[in-house]
């Protein structure tokens, strides 16, 4: 499936939460999007072919978000990542943008935030 487009990865352990990020991506740009339901997933994902983008959940079964994060700085993983969360605290959105998260994204998906974020880094 080519694409004249980014390559991005959704990682989130629900499918529910998955699908409404695919949908606001799919009005934001054209990319080819591809899904992870664990961060397991994720990184093996991210290990095999590169992605622009990796819009990722905290809070998920086996290897979380932050594990993630930490996982693509210590491997030097080139992504943009966008953290997609419902765990709103100002302590974890400080932490996810210290280990290199470019924006934090309340859930439910605020669609215009996510495309001024993508904009602003020049995902389009």
């Amino acid at each position: 499936m080519e694409s004249s487009g980014f390559a991005i990865l959704v990682c989130d352990d629900s499918l529910v939460a998955r699908k409404q990020v695919i949908r606001c991506l799919n009005g934001c740009v054209d990319a080819q999007i591809q899904q992870a339901k664990n961060g397991h997933e994720a990184l093996a994902l991210l290990k095999k072919q590169h992605f622009d983008l990796l819009c990722l959940d905290l809070t998920m079964p086996e290897l979380d978000g932050i594990a993630v994060l930490e996982a693509i700085n210590a491997e030097k993983i080139e992504c943009f990542v966008v953290v997609i969360s419902a765990d709103i605290q100002v302590g974890m959105q400080q932490r996810v943008t210290k280990l290199g998260a470019i924006d934090f994204i309340n859930k439910p998906i605020d669609i215009v935030r996510l495309k001024a974020t993508m904009h602003k880094f020049g995902i389009r």
